[in-house]
């Protein structure tokens, strides 16, 4: 049986860096936010839903209005909590499709995403990486990456449950902190799980 591995971390902790490193190495990834904005768009069941909560400004031209749903949500904690009601459950069944579609010999395959404990996908894992980098270095790099303010990055961090907290829950721990050698790391995880799939 395919081992499923989830990799999370805090905004700007360099999650999609790690998950390149481990294409690379010919593991399967699959990316959350970019599988729960195809989902937003194709799946027919939860745009109407999107639709029916949202109204019908959340599609412009019959694609996902992102930046006018952000506006609505990220201000509000329970619209928030709403969308990701809707849009969690569609992303934890898809990527349960898309482990079920990989050849029956793919020692293991990742998912991943920023909200794996918030939207309690870690029940559908045997194995979660946890990247941390220290918060000053994760809004330095946020606010370089999405050319925006410090406060609107403070603003997304409290819509994640706190880094220490996370890192606590992990099976593993990458420190992407620009003391550590991140490949040595990762390599030696890409053993483990190897060895920890065939057992």
């Amino acid at each position: 049986m395919i081992l499923r591995v989830g990799l999370t971390g805090g905004i700007g902790s360099g999650k999609t860096t790690i998950a390149k490193i481990f294409e690379v190495l010919n593991v399967p990834v699959a990316y959350a936010d970019l599988e729960a904005r195809r989902l937003m768009n194709e799946d027919p069941g939860l745009r109407q839903d999107i639709t029916r909560h949202f109204g019908g400004e959340a599609y412009a031209g019959g694609t996902l209005n992102r930046s006018w749903l952000a506006s609505q949500v990220f201000n509000n904690p329970q619209k928030l909590e709403l969308l990701n009601s809707l849009v969690h459950p569609a992303t934890i069944r898809a990527g349960l499709e898309w482990i079920q579609s990989l050849p029956s010999d793919t020692p293991y395959a990742i998912r991943e995403a920023a909200l794996i404990f918030e939207s309690h996908s870690q029940a559908h894992l045997d194995f979660i990486i946890g990247v941390y980098a220290p918060a000053p270095l994760r809004i330095h790099r946020t606010m370089q990456r999405d050319k925006t303010t410090r406060e609107a990055v403070l603003q997304r961090m409290q819509n994640q449950i706190d880094e220490e907290i996370k890192i606590r829950l992990c099976d593993a721990v990458i420190h992407n902190d620009d003391q550590h050698a991140v490949l040595p790391q990762v390599l030696a995880l890409h053993q483990q799980l190897i060895k920890k799939s065939r057992s």
